[in-house]
């Protein structure tokens, strides 16, 4: 699958849909590490960008959307469209980030 092939709208420029797979999805269950939480915790003293933090949240959606596209790519799909995350605290210290959108197949036009 193209990882390009991806989009926030329900549509690809330059593409027709031509069959609707469904719903596809990653999940991504993390939490802060000890270390990290210190770190963290530090770098609030000074202010500004929480580095460590920005780090891990992107590391987490990025893997939430690898996840998505590999689910993606065994329903036969080569594109994604209606991408979403969301993202809930399951418990202290401890997020839950998903990735989700509708698995199509797409043809240039």
């Amino acid at each position: 699958m193209e990882l390009g092939k991806t989009s926030t709208t329900f549509e690809i420029p330059g593409h027709k849909i031509t069959r609707n797979l469904g719903l596809v999805r990653g999940i991504i269950v993390r939490s802060r590490s000890i270390f990290g939480t210190i770190g963290a915790s530090l770098q609030t003293i000074v202010g500004g960008n929480i580095t460590l933090l920005t780090e891990l949240c992107e590391k987490t959606r990025f893997d939430a959307y690898t996840e998505m596209m590999v689910h993606a790519d065994v329903l036969g799909a080569n594109a994604v469209v209606g991408i979403r995350y969301e993202s809930a605290e399951v418990m202290s210290g401890v997020t839950e980030v998903i990735c989700y959108g509708t698995a199509v197949v797409v043809e240039p036009v």
